[in-house]
């Protein structure tokens, strides 16, 4: 239910509220915040908005034209349970100011709102839901450095297999051998209560949870599902969950990164994508067609994989990104759709449940890298294209992937092989982005130009610590 901003108020004074933290995010997907007294806040700075300096946000505003508007939403607010003293949390929107306060065009919450809204007046459907599934790994140690002439990172984790003849005083065993950290029970799950906490705290703060268990990856990877919500909500809860998950993590002497590839040789983490539209209270995915789906989610299906190299560069935004998307780890490498293959971009889920309601699809490509606001109206814009546009996925491919014989594999469609391969696709097909003005040219030529300069960065510039290995003694 939808609360005004006086009652917030009240319950926050009735809950002895010392502070609200004011939180919103980049267009690249860090959570930002600067924090007030309760009795600074008030209803105005609900619908209008509290003043804030935008000229140090990455991507955002210049040093003359810094002043922006964080309006709060007051569906969003919770208990921080992290801070010592009682502090109430709000997501915002960003306006620019003025008598006429206007949304912020680099907004990534106001984007995803404005592809909803296209949705909705596209008449395809009223309501999206998404229910992502983002792993992450919890480590003992982290350590990183890069200068002129050194660079390195240091990952350790009590559970990893290289630690299975390490002098612990003593070493008890159970470490988790490599790729085989798929449901194994305690001793050799040292995450159990740590994972249980972190449901506690996401149910606390209005995130219903379904399951939590140890992923594939021998040290300390894991993943916490929760049920789907509409679009902005999950979007919301996903960046909620990724703060829970660092926080908890923290509180017990660990580090959690969702980092998609932080170990070589084992799994990376991805964030299966779970979507299906609704008009009217119904499905519109369920059908009589293959797997059950419509010859609407056919073509929803189509948009994605038509428009996938340039889609990545949302849903797989980072040059670690690619890192993870190799063949051999249950990597979703291959632009088709089947209805069991998971070595596939798109899954069909067919033993949930079947009743229509459950009907949808899993697009398995995308990490948790990524902005989740841009992410996803990045996915509805490029389904809706498909639905408009009719596009036509082609078969399903029911074979294992990595098996497949030389004729098969020259008619599969693969991802791009690194970030600007995929920044090229986004250049040269994005007009499916800009329908309805959801995304804005200025929106996608800043965002290329920031991400080139990123891989200019990690990939051209610095020497890598295995060039040594390869070529000190050239």
């Amino acid at each position: 239910m939808a609360k005004s901003p006086s009652e917030v108020l009240n319950w926050a004074k009735s809950e002895k509220v010392e502070f609200v933290d004011i939180r919103f995010t980049d267009m690249f997907g860090t959570m930002q915040h600067f924090t007030m007294p309760l009795h600074a806040i008030d209803e105005e700075s609900f619908t209008y908005g509290i003043g804030f300096d935008g000229s140090s946000i990455r991507g955002w505003k210049a040093i003359n034209e810094s002043d922006m508007l964080a309006r709060l939403d007051a569906d969003t607010v919770f208990i921080d349970p992290f801070l010592e003293h009682k502090t109430m949390a709000v997501v915002c929107d960003i306006y620019e100011p003025g008598a006429n306060p206007k949304p912020y065009g680099r907004d990534p919450r106001y984007i995803l709102k404005k592809a909803i809204k296209y949705m909705q007046d596209s008449g395809i459907a009223d309501t999206v839901w998404f229910g992502p599934e983002a792993e992450f790994f919890i480590f003992n140690d982290v350590r990183f450095d890069q200068n002129m002439n050194s660079g390195f990172y240091f990952i350790d984790s009590d559970e990893a297999s290289w630690n299975m003849g390490r002098d612990e005083g003593p070493n008890l065993g159970y470490k988790i051998r490599t790729k085989e950290g798929y449901f194994p029970l305690p001793p050799s799950d040292t995450f159990q209560n740590i994972r249980s906490e972190m449901l506690h705290e996401m149910e606390k703060a209005g995130i219903k949870t379904e399951k939590h268990h140890h992923e594939v990856a021998s040290p300390g990877q894991a993943e916490i599902n929760f049920v789907v919500d509409e679009g902005i909500k999950m979007a919301d809860k996903l960046q909620l969950y990724k703060y829970i998950v660092k926080n908890v993590a923290r509180r017990h002497g660990y580090s959690a990164t969702f980092m998609p590839k932080p170990i070589f040789g084992d799994n990376g983490s991805g964030m299966h994508t779970h979507q299906s539209l609704w008009k009217g209270g119904k499905n519109i995915f369920a059908g009589n067609k293959y797997a059950g789906i419509s010859d609407q989610c056919l073509n929803y299906i189509g948009g994605i994989l038509s428009h996938g190299p340039a889609l990545l560069a949302f849903t797989n935004p980072t040059t670690n990104s690619y890192k993870r998307l190799v063949p051999g780890f249950e990597a979703p490498v291959n632009l088709v759709y089947s209805a069991r293959n998971r070595s596939a971009s798109i899954r069909i889920p067919i033993a949930v449940s079947a009743s229509e309601k459950a009907k949808r699809i899993e697009f398995r490509t995308p990490d948790a890298s990524c902005c989740p606001y841009i992410a996803f109206a990045a996915m509805i814009m490029a389904g809706l294209d498909g639905i408009q546009s009719k596009i036509d996925p082609g078969g399903p491919a029911d074979f294992n992937l990595y098996d497949a014989t030389p004729e098969q594999k020259a008619k599969l469609k693969s991802v791009p092989p690194n970030l600007t391969k995929v920044l090229d696709a986004l250049e040269a097909d994005h007009s499916w982005l800009t329908k309805g003005g959801v995304f804005d040219e200025d929106y996608i030529s800043n965002y290329i130009e920031y991400k080139r300069a990123e891989v200019e960065k990690i990939v051209n510039q610095r020497p890598h610590p295995y060039e040594f290995v390869l070529y000190y003694d050239c």
